[in-house]
């Protein structure tokens, strides 16, 4: 069954309404390592409920439909469907604890030819259900890379951000757990390739992988501790382009350049010498 170009572009998703609380908000803290150091007051701020503050990055938690390319009406081959890219927008500071929506919906989809497969760009807004304001617009692309050649148009995705031609600014490692990915999963991603281990065989990997968006939130974390010194409201934008997994107990590598009232940066395994994020963008109130 080839991917359903109709179904696609007119899927309705249902709106999604989440009770965040505090715990919420600090497990997905704890799931990308904050309170490393215990006694660090910084990052406390983000896993103790005394002047709890939510991870910018959080957001692509809230409102999430679930992995729905999963369902065989969409003619997608999910086993193979790749995140690419991730675009956030952060228009207020997030809550939490709160009620909140997320409207989905997709923005467009490019066919690269047959044999290259297809590109999906979907967004989501997330909205306080009290109050109706816009809290943040999350975005991304699925690569999709046994879909392509269903006779669509062939259309350019955002510009990548370039990354300066010169030494980083700023280096910063973090260290995950082996365990990393079972804590991360439990903010809303139950894909089995992530905890799974015979799943993670039957798609190609040794062994389960971190989530993209698990070594997403380390960007978020790496960029607070390296430029803002921890201040969640300073930070406004996060985009990233996936290049490669990365396996839960690896250091992960943060190399950051300040450029132009914003931060550019990648990722990399130094262990694997691999690139894992790249084209990364930081945007700052």
């Amino acid at each position: 069954m080839p991917l359903d170009f109709e179904a696609l572009s007119n899927w309705d998703f249902e709106e999604i309404e989440q009770t965040l609380s505090e715990r919420d908000t600090i497990l997905y803290a704890l799931g990308l390592g904050f309170g490393e150091d215990p006694t660090d007051r910084k990052e406390l701020a983000y896993v103790y409920e005394d002047g709890l503050k939510a991870v910018p990055s959080m957001a692509v938690t809230m409102g999430y439909p679930g992995f729905w390319l999963r369902d065989p009406r969409t003619g997608v081959n999910w086993r193979k469907v790749l995140h690419g890219e991730q675009w956030l927008d952060i228009y207020k500071p997030l809550p939490v604890k709160g009620n909140i929506v997320g409207r989905s919906k997709i923005d467009f989809i490019s066919d690269k030819g047959e044999g290259k497969g297809a590109v999906i760009y979907q967004s989501r807004e997330i909205i306080d259900a009290d109050t109706g304001e816009k809290l943040a617009r999350v975005a991304m692309s699925a690569f999709c890379r046994g879909d392509g050649g269903f006779g669509g148009e062939n259309l350019p995705g955002p510009t990548p951000a370039e990354l300066p031609d010169r030494a980083p600014d700023y280096v910063c490692d973090i260290e995950t757990l082996p365990r990393q990915a079972l804590i991360y999963r439990l903010s809303g991603d139950y894909n089995p390739l992530h905890a799974d281990p015979d799943v993670a065989l039957s798609i190609g990997f040794d062994r389960p992988i971190l989530h993209g968006l698990a070594t997403y939130g380390l960007a978020a974390r790496a960029i607070l501790k390296s430029l803002l010194d921890y201040d969640a409201s300073s930070l406004v934008g996060l985009d990233v382009r996936f290049s490669a997994p990365v396996y839960p107990g690896e250091t992960v590598r943060f190399e950051i350049w300040e450029h132009g009232g914003e931060a550019r940066f990648r990722a990399s395994v130094p262990v694997r010498e691999v690139v894992v994020l790249n084209n990364g963008a930081a945007r700052f109130a």
